[in-house]
């Protein structure tokens, strides 16, 4: 017997869930999977912490599967998705979207994985074009690209601590995920 994990998702409070829950629930039963329910009831768009804590899980191989009502529940970008289901697929982890009919550990599901990596790169590929289209037109016309100068400019930055800041929180990613190191291995 599958046990899987049903993600919902709402972007606000005056939105809800409940049509997602009914459907996931309706389609775990069905296929006889056991299941638990992570609900992330408002997010931001980067902060989403159930969806977060159940990816660590996924990592871990805690669940069989994760099952998500519509692709756009479980990522807000087609390179977030791509990149989170790539990384569930190699571990052996399936991703079904019940809305959009797609099983991505089926041979089908495999194939349209495949086509939705294609339009993502070609999409990537497109915005490279018009970034680098944008940038000579206007270095042509003497524009300076980037940044313009402001306050946090004038006056030199503090560094001290700063390399010990970030091994630190490169340990806590890494301990929130299971992997436990010494910060001289971060320091590195």
């Amino acid at each position: 017997m599958k046990h899987v994990a049903l993600y919902l998702r709402v972007s606000g409070q005056t939105q809800t869930i409940e049509n997602q829950k009914l459907r996931l629930v309706d389609y775990a039963e069905n296929k006889k999977y056991t299941y638990d329910i992570y609900e992330e009831i408002e997010s931001t768009r980067k902060t989403r912490p159930v969806k977060q804590a159940l990816l660590a899980k996924l990592r871990k191989n805690q669940y069989d599967a994760v099952i998500v009502n519509k692709l756009d529940r479980w990522a807000r970008s087609s390179t977030e998705l791509i990149l989170d289901t790539k990384e569930l697929l190699d571990k052996g982890v399936g991703f079904i979207s019940i809305n959009d009919n797609l099983d991505f550990s089926s041979a089908s599901g495999k194939l349209h994985f495949q086509i939705l990596c294609a339009f993502a790169e070609f999409e990537r590929e497109l915005i490279r074009q018009r970034t680098i289209e944008g940038l000579s037109r206007s270095r042509a016309q003497g524009k300076i690209p980037g940044r313009p100068k402001g306050s946090k400019d004038s006056k030199k930055r503090k560094k001290s601590g700063y390399i010990i800041r970030e091994a630190k929180k490169r340990q806590e990613k890494d301990s929130k995920n299971g992997i436990h190191k010494s910060i001289d291995v971060y320091l590195n």
